[in-house]
């Protein structure tokens, strides 16, 4: 149960994970899923910031792990490209074929481009023309968590507002929110059913021709009739838009459900909140630092440079690893402890400069309502079974997370 926790002096500094001095394990999906990469993490802050991590299956690339390296890179997009990929892949599987189509996968000016024409619906006032939407969304799988009284929180809750919120603004109609729901989830989360992933892509190349003979007013129409200088996007464009859209609402779930996993293991910091609501503004900023469900982003030197001193070769790939910027210690006081009154927080969960997450107001505000709503009506929130994580260097955060869960 989520306890009541009396006014007490503040605790004494988080214990920070041991140094593990085997960064070579940062790739291993295991490690993510079942072990503490934050032990590494924090060893190579120490030693070794820029790390050389030789070619295997996947890749040879250098392993940024500092907050300053980190923001310095994404803030320089000239000489430190995404359209190269910004995942690590296999190298048998090569670059990522939507490089240069994708808002993830260009670089300025295009990028900028790309973004114009999806943006009007990110900004601060369209998200809040959502917020009845989201609101009613939230009540909705709250009112069917409540009366089962038990849910898998990543799925039942986290997973179905992120999905009904992304397809409300990509203008699929609510009766196929549902196998939106389901397709995604198969094809995304899971990571192996091929099956699902085309029918997901039928699903939208069917929208995408829909909107392109009668546009309406939503984010596929936006795509349809949107330019990129003189031209318009490219049918494939707007696929591997959508497809990106939609694969994004996993980070958001994932930031939901680790924040929810990170009260159930702070009760107190639930306490703080449930009786100063104003805190929730710093409680949201704090979940995303300590989820940072984007767990490394990837970006290709143009250039020889330097970082840190250490010389980075045209053509090299660097790997930004956002949860170890999230955790510096030269930027964050106690950076292992959960503190819903953290201030100043300058996480770098939602990127930063060029590439900052287009989403982030909008994940801002799913969290905002989601937890005001939580904080209102639920009375008994305790765990159900235990919290299986995602087994992914990419992404990071519960995979399962059972709860009981009941109204006041």
């Amino acid at each position: 149960m989520i306890v009541t926790v009396p006014d007490r002096p503040a605790p004494p500094p988080s214990a920070a994970p041991a140094e593990d001095p085997r960064p070579e394990l940062l790739v291993e999906a295991d490690l993510h899923a079942h072990g503490d990469p934050h032990g590494i993490w924090r060893w190579l802050r120490r030693h070794a910031p820029v790390h050389r991590h030789p070619a295997g299956e996947l890749p040879a690339f250098w392993s940024l792990t500092r907050y300053a390296d980190v923001r310095a890179v994404y803030r320089d997009p000239e000489t430190f490209s995404s359209r190269h990929g910004v995942l690590l892949r296999p190298v048998a599987l090569g670059e990522d074929p939507g490089g240069g189509m994708t808002l993830a996968l260009t670089d300025p000016p295009r990028h900028k481009q790309l973004r114009a024409v999806v943006a009007d619906w990110f900004t601060t006032r369209a998200v809040r023309s959502l917020e009845g939407t989201i609101r009613t969304c939230v009540r909705d799988v709250l009112a069917r968590a409540y009366e089962q009284g038990r849910c898998d929180f990543v799925h039942d809750v986290a997973g179905r507002l992120s999905m009904h919120v992304i397809g409300t603004i990509m203008g699929v109609p609510e009766r196929d929110h549902e196998n939106l729901f389901r397709w995604t989830n198969e094809a995304f989360e899971a990571g192996v059913s091929l099956a699902a992933h085309h029918e997901l892509m039928r699903y939208f190349i069917d929208l995408m021709e829909r909107r392109i003979a009668e546009p309406t007013d939503d984010l596929v129409s936006m795509m349809a009739g949107g330019t990129l200088g003189d031209d318009l996007l490219t049918e494939e464009e707007i696929l591997l838009n959508c497809e990106n859209i939609i694969g994004a609402t996993e980070n958001g779930r994932l930031a939901v459900a680790g924040g929810m996993a990170a009260f159930l293991t702070h009760p107190d910091q639930w306490e703080r909140l449930r009786t100063d609501r104003d805190l929730l503004p710093g409680a949201i900023e704090e979940i995303l630092r300590w989820t940072s469900s984007a767990t490394h982003s990837m970006r290709t030197a143009t250039r020889d440079c330097e970082v840190a001193g250490q010389r980075i070769a045209a053509g090299d790939r660097v790997v930004l690893w956002v949860p170890s910027a999230n955790r510096d210690e030269r930027v964050f006081a106690d950076p292992y402890r959960f503190d819903v009154g953290r201030s100043p927080n300058r996480h770098l969960a939602l990127g930063i400069g060029e590439h900052v997450c287009i989403g982030g107001t909008l994940a801002r505000t799913q969290l905002r309502i989601l937890l005001t709503e939580l904080l209102d009506t639920a009375g008994r929130i305790e765990p159900a079974g235990p919290v299986h994580r995602v087994r992914s260097i990419a992404v990071a955060g519960p995979e399962h997370l059972p709860l009981h869960i009941t109204p006041r």
